[in-house]
């Protein structure tokens, strides 16, 4: 069996971690952006519920509603800070994805060369080897008209 054929199987093992890979990376960059769009909205939300607080308070409001809102905007940028520690997992996740599908994708690549490579020193053979046989065909056709 020729080199290259035998590679066949290698490759197809490459090409499928590296399709594995592309899909895991897929996944962990729809995380990130999950995860980003979630803290958008948190700091957007804060923004409003801030927006709102100054509103009632130059509007006059008693202590207990102040620390009311006090509380829940304490609340809310705590839920900011956890959103903000899980989107930098999932951007050190999605970078780790990239670097593994990046990988699998340069060997495949590589294989790939290889294989060619496999295919040109067989086709060069191939082409000698006929040569070959064209040449001893003309030889003996040449012999068989001499005799």
């Amino acid at each position: 069996m020729k080199r290259s054929k035998r590679m066949k199987p290698v490759v197809r093992v490459a090409e499928s971690r590296e399709q594995q890979a592309a899909r895991a990376l897929g996944a962990a960059q729809a995380r990130l952006a999950q995860a980003q769009r979630q803290l958008a909205e948190l700091q957007h939300y804060r923004d409003d519920y801030r927006q709102r607080f100054q509103q009632a308070g130059a509007a006059g409001m008693g202590a207990a509603q102040l620390a009311d809102y006090q509380r829940f905007l304490h609340r809310l940028g705590l839920a900011i800070e956890q959103q903000t520690q899980q989107v930098a997992q999932a951007s050190r996740e999605a970078e780790a994805r990239r670097a593994l599908w990046f990988a699998s994708r340069g060997r495949v690549r590589l294989l790939d060369t290889v294989v060619a490579r496999y295919q040109a020193v067989e086709e060069r053979q191939a082409a000698r080897q006929e040569q070959r046989e064209q040449d001893e065909r003309a030889q003996r056709g040449g012999q068989a008209g001499a005799l």
